[in-house]
């Protein structure tokens, strides 16, 4: 294959898989905009924690912030993030100034492929006009379109980039036939042709959106127990024993993917005259869910006979799941925000997460651990290994006798605790 590819955006998605080309294809470029991030890669440093110093260091990747690196590609894969605005809208901006610099640098013959998450259309009917009037090359003439949805799983070393099966998807059986042959030869897990770019575009949107809403109804339910006065840990364990019962948990849904891209879909039907109702009812079940944890912490506190103002609480966990570094939409802040409200300013805690950008994006400055000490209440938002493999005396040192342990995903068992903390868990 005579294929000379570039990977525009080198986040959590597009660095694994550009490394992942250059080990098959000769002078695979890596394409950035974020100077710092280039810096830091060629360094050997990927502040996502999904690719190894070595990683870098050994491959022939060219990682490059300068447009004319990309004159001689033939086959370019866009990356690059797709987030919602403030009005939980699709913002596109990320992609649309992928598409202008490819647009530059366009040449006939050439394949762009899309694997950032987006609703049916996008790349047939924004994208590909994009290209057009930048290159001033017609598309499906001069340059063909595909897509091959990304399903890389943040901090998941089990599931990596060529262990999952690839869907890919081209705008004509010939570059359907070249997209999937390119794909083919990083996925051992092989590659699922599908009917049409817009199918492929909906069947990404749709893998979120479905475990956006199971999760849902598994905040739902805890809601249900908590009033109930029954663990939901113990109701789904006792549930799970049948062979067919689908073993999610409740919890707090961020991130980039879940938390995000059901509002594609949404935005696309209500466009075509559709208002979701399923879909939308998940959403602001899962939105709500830092709001709630924090109005009930506020009452075992004071169920706990704890001054509220003024309390002294800890949080610990910051970034949207556990294992990895990213906070983009992470949920943990609105629990802050809540408590915020009552007076309460609370320590949070993070291994991972950057403290200056924690700062910059939340307002919040994350406590060392030996902050921890004299606690209230205690918050276990988001189970790290750094601290599930802390001993249970350990990890709730810094706990006064009489204080709150609120266990958003159940991971202690109130069994294995003092009698004398005050526990509660979704």
């Amino acid at each position: 294959m005579n294929e000379r590819i570039a990977v525009i955006g080198l986040g959590y998605v597009g660095l694994p898989v550009a490394l992942a080309f250059a080990k098959k294809f000769p002078n695979t470029v890596g394409f950035d905009i974020n100077l710092e991030k280039i810096t830091d890669l060629k360094k050997g440093i990927d502040h996502t924690g999904e690719v190894s110093a070595d990683d870098l260091k050994l491959s022939s990747l060219k990682i490059t912030s300068e447009a004319i690196d990309l004159e001689k590609i033939n086959f370019f894969v866009v990356a690059v993030p797709t987030p919602i605005d403030s009005d939980k809208k699709p913002n596109l901006t990320p992609l649309i100034k992928a598409s202008e610099t490819i647009g530059k640098v366009l040449q006939p013959g050439s394949v762009v492929v899309y694997e950032s998450t987006v609703y049916p259309g996008v790349t047939e009917d924004i994208c590909a006009p994009i290209l057009a009037k930048v290159s001033g090359l017609q598309p499906g003439i001069d340059f063909k379109l595909g897509y091959s949805p990304e399903r890389i799983n943040p901090g998941d070393r089990t599931h990596s980039l060529e262990k999952i099966l690839k869907v890919v998807a081209g705008q004509d059986a010939e570059t359907l036939e070249r997209v999937a042959k390119v794909y083919a030869a990083i996925i051992d897990a092989g590659v699922y042709l599908a009917a049409s770019i817009k199918v492929a575009e909906a069947a990404k949107v749709i893998e979120n959106t479905q475990r956006d809403l199971n999760i849902a109804l598994m905040n739902e339910l805890a809601l249900i127990c908590d009033r109930l006065g029954i663990r939901t840990k113990d109701v789904l364990d006792a549930a799970q024993t049948k062979w067919n019962f689908l073993p999610f948990t409740p919890g707090l849904v961020g991130g980039h993917c879940i938390g995000v891209d059901p509002y594609y879909l949404t935005t696309k039907a209500e466009q075509v005259g559709y208002h979701p109702q399923v879909i939308l009812a998940g959403r602001r079940i899962n939105d709500g869910m830092g709001q709630f944890l924090a109005q009930r912490l506020i009452k075992l506190l004071i169920a706990a006979d704890v001054h509220i103002k003024g309390a002294r609480l800890g949080i610990l966990g910051l970034t949207f799941k556990e294992n990895v570094s990213d906070l983009r939409n992470s949920r943990v802040p609105d629990i802050v925000t809540e408590l915020r409200q009552f007076g309460i300013e609370p320590l949070v805690h993070d291994p991972l997460a950057n403290p200056d950008e924690a700062q910059q994006e939340y307002g919040i400055y994350l406590a060392q651990w030996y902050d921890m000490s004299d606690l209230d209440g205690l918050v276990l938002a988001v189970n790290h290994c750094y601290y599930l493999e802390m001993s249970h005396q350990q990890l709730l040192s810094g706990l006064r006798p009489g204080g709150v342990l609120m266990d958003v995903k159940s991971i202690i068992h109130p069994d294995n605790l003092p009698p004398e903390i005050h526990y509660w868990s979704l």
